[in-house]
């Protein structure tokens, strides 16, 4: 993977970034996205924000490599402190990350998104605790995606501000509004997948010494077990 040829994820994150967006990729690696984004013109500027040093050099490096450094800034720092108002960010992006670290960078850089647009934000697991955050928050889904790439399932979730806050109920928060109604076939496939994973961490559940922290959890796994069989049976009725 490079800026040219960017994995079939991200270049999935890519296609929700707005014409002429000032993007800040949070969590950027190499920075191939917002070099990406720079090079075919979707982006007129960038910022590549990272909080591990390695990675922040490989960055370095690579905006300079790619003749974008009067486009492109790279920032040593956590979260959405790699933001300035100086900026004008009008895009953010955050791909490759747990759901909950997702939520937790959007919380606590919270003050950093006035005058953000959209942002893109590409999950790996966990991508309820994303759809908490922007019902908390009062932001709104405007689309999502999923997508299989090396056995590896994907959802991406794109949101933009609100002017009041949109509720969502316990089946949207856990699949996604969009890709609840659309149910294709990686959709089902992850579902599948998850289903079988609950079930059986329910069956050891049951065979462990019951303590309040187990009973808790199971009667969450139990939830969501329930809210998927509700969403299949509906599939096939």
């Amino acid at each position: 993977m490079n800026a040219q040829q960017l994995s079939q994820r991200l270049m999935k994150v890519a296609e929700y970034v707005q014409q002429g967006a000032v993007v800040a990729d949070i969590g950027s690696d190499h920075a191939y996205l917002p070099c990406h984004l720079v090079h075919i013109g979707t982006a007129s500027r960038a910022v590549a924000g990272e909080i591990v040093k390695g990675p922040y050099e490989s960055a370095r490096k690579q905006v300079h490599e790619e003749g974008l450094n009067d486009k492109i800034v790279v920032r040593l720092a956590p979260g959405l402190e790699a933001v300035e108002p100086e900026d004008g960010v009008t895009a953010v992006t955050i791909a490759g990350m747990g759901g909950t670290l997702i939520a937790s960078i959007l919380a606590e850089g919270n003050h950093r998104l006035d005058g953000v647009e959209r942002l893109i934000l590409q999950p790996n697991i966990h991508a309820q605790a994303i759809r908490q955050w922007a019902v908390d928050n009062d932001w709104h889904i405007v689309a999502e995606d999923i997508l299989k790439e090396k056995d590896k399932i994907y959802e991406i979730i794109v949101l933009e501000p609100s002017p009041h806050r949109v509720e969502l109920d316990a089946k949207q928060l856990l699949f996604g509004p969009f890709l609840l109604k659309s149910r294709g076939e990686t959709f089902k496939e992850k579902w599948q997948r998850e289903s079988t994973q609950w079930k059986a961490i329910a069956e050891r559940m049951d065979k462990a010494e019951e303590t309040p922290d187990i009973r808790t959890k199971k009667e969450q796994l139990l939830q969501k077990i329930a809210l998927m069989e509700e969403v299949f049976k509906d599939e096939n009725s």
